[in-house]
């Protein structure tokens, strides 16, 4: 059987037995796919450091002949740009991490998505060490779009009332902002110019913003409402995003 091949970013890689790794790849053939890389720990020709997690990839893999069996062989990779070639501190690892975690729980297996695709190379290009917050921001704001879990950000979701310049709150347990007349028990605020921000997001890539200053406060609220959509999403919470709540 021939082989298939793509470009792909590594999500995740855990140990199989001896000297094999059971890897999770994003393709941007195939979605989400994952495969067994036989002797992976002792090939440094085939595998060498490609299987890093978030290592842009271009993977060699062959279908199982069993068409109910999800795992793929995965032959070989070429590295195309790893994250380990530019500085890494706590704060960069945990991002990373971060992007990786959201990728694999929040896309189905086997479903391409190119625009997601881009999107994750762009933003890992763009989370450097002692600068992480502004390439989070972008990249929790458009894969909630993407994945259409974004409500509409200049209305009210209980009266329908716009927005516009006046204050808006977020919940838990709501889908969208809502207007101080409306807003729920416990609900925290988002700043216009949060909402501001996303909307010039919206309208530019992510290497505009790069050389502004972004300090951990600056969108803050925003994250915290995208991260809530996703959680909500999954039913359950990201371990990594508890891990970025703590860094300062």
């Amino acid at each position: 059987m021939p082989l298939k091949q793509s470009e792909a970013i590594v999500l995740r890689s855990y140990p199989m037995r001896e000297a094999d790794l059971l890897v999770t790849f994003f393709t941007r053939a195939e979605g989400k796919i994952r495969g067994v890389a036989r002797s992976a720990k002792k090939s440094k020709k085939r595998f060498g450091g490609a299987l890093e997690p978030l290592t842009f990839v271009r993977v060699y893999w062959e279908e199982r002949e069993r068409k109910d069996f999800d795992l793929m062989r995965i032959d070989s990779c070429d590295v195309l740009e790893s994250p380990l070639t530019d500085a890494v501190d706590y704060h960069r690892a945990v991002a990373l991490g971060y992007v990786a975690e959201m990728l694999d729980q929040l896309l189905p297996d086997r479903e391409a998505n190119d625009a997601i695709f881009r999107l994750a190379h762009a933003v890992l290009q763009n989370i450097r060490a002692g600068s992480i917050w502004m390439a989070l921001t972008y990249f929790d704001l458009w894969i909630v779009r993407l994945t259409g879990l974004l409500p509409e950000l200049h209305a009210c979701i209980e009266c329908g009332a716009p927005l516009n310049g006046g204050k808006a709150f977020y919940h838990a347990l709501a889908d969208g902002l809502m207007c101080p007349e409306h807003k729920r028990l416990a609900s925290s605020e988002m700043t216009l110019e949060s909402r501001k921000l996303a909307a010039e997001m919206f309208r530019a890539p992510v290497g505009t913003f790069a050389g502004e200053p972004w300090p951990r406060q600056r969108g803050v609220d925003l994250r915290k409402f995208l991260t809530q959509r996703i959680e909500r999403q999954l039913e359950k919470k990201l371990v990594t995003a508890a891990m970025l709540d703590k860094l300062d």
